[in-house]
């Protein structure tokens, strides 16, 4: 009796609004950053490379594609990176341009997710508001939404190995484009500390914050659509 009086004294102490804190951070970042390399991947098997398949990595598990100071940076920052999908440039019939097109699925997928969430958000917002467990729901499709638009954003700066950087790299020469490619390691750690002392992080946020403002018109036409259909 003394056991199950002392787990019953655990389980009514025990803070679940803490939990659902970091599952409120963790989920739509995981979702984020996996459906952003599935992009990729599934992008490069079409074009002709089926590395990422090979590998594995054409899977909705987000284990497989976790890069952990990625998903820390998103979190913190709201912005931040996955494990890279492998890809085999050479195993394109234009290497350059479908590299390209490879690079720029991830971020294309993610700001399609935006635009999804935020209708899903502004339809679900009426039903929803009036329950405490509905408030986490509403707000983790406005996070999931503004975690994707960040991930897009952030992987189109034309710095390697981000996304942005291989759309450039395809306009240079074949002899440029190798050579910068070579220095791809080090760009995330000079990103990195670029974000972490605010030197890029606040004109990045205030870059994802107008485009975020830009599309939210989306969840009132949505939240609008369902007032009229429903509710009036």
């Amino acid at each position: 009796m003394d056991k199950i009086s002392t787990l019953q004294s655990i389980w009514n102490g025990f803070d679940f609004t803490y939990l659902l804190s970091i599952l409120l951070g963790v989920i739509p970042a995981l979702l984020c950053i996996t459906l952003h390399e599935m992009g990729h991947g599934y992008v490069a098997w079409l074009l002709g490379d089926n590395t990422a398949k090979e590998q594995g990595r054409l899977t909705l598990n987000p284990l497989k594609h976790i890069d952990i100071l990625g998903l820390l940076m998103m979190m913190i920052f709201h912005v931040g990176w996955a494990k890279p999908v492998p890809v085999n440039m050479f195993r394109f019939k234009n290497p350059k341009r479908d590299m390209a097109i490879t690079a720029l699925a991830g971020p294309v997928v993610n700001i399609l997710i935006t635009i999804l969430f935020l209708f899903l958000f502004g339809t679900l917002y009426i039903p929803l508001q009036g329950s405490a467990v509905g408030v986490y729901i509403l707000r983790m499709l406005e996070l999931t939404a503004d975690l994707s638009l960040g991930l897009a954003i952030f992987n189109l700066i034309p710095v390697p190995p981000l996304d942005g950087s291989k759309v450039l790299l395809s306009c240079l020469s074949n002899e440029n484009y190798y050579k910068l490619m070579r220095y791809e390691r080090w760009g995330m750690l000079i990103m990195f500390a670029l974000v972490a002392t605010g030197v890029l992080g606040r004109p990045l946020s205030w870059l994802i914050n107008t485009i975020y403002s830009g599309l939210f018109p989306i969840a009132n036409w949505a939240c609008n659509l369902v007032l009229k259909l429903f509710y009036i």
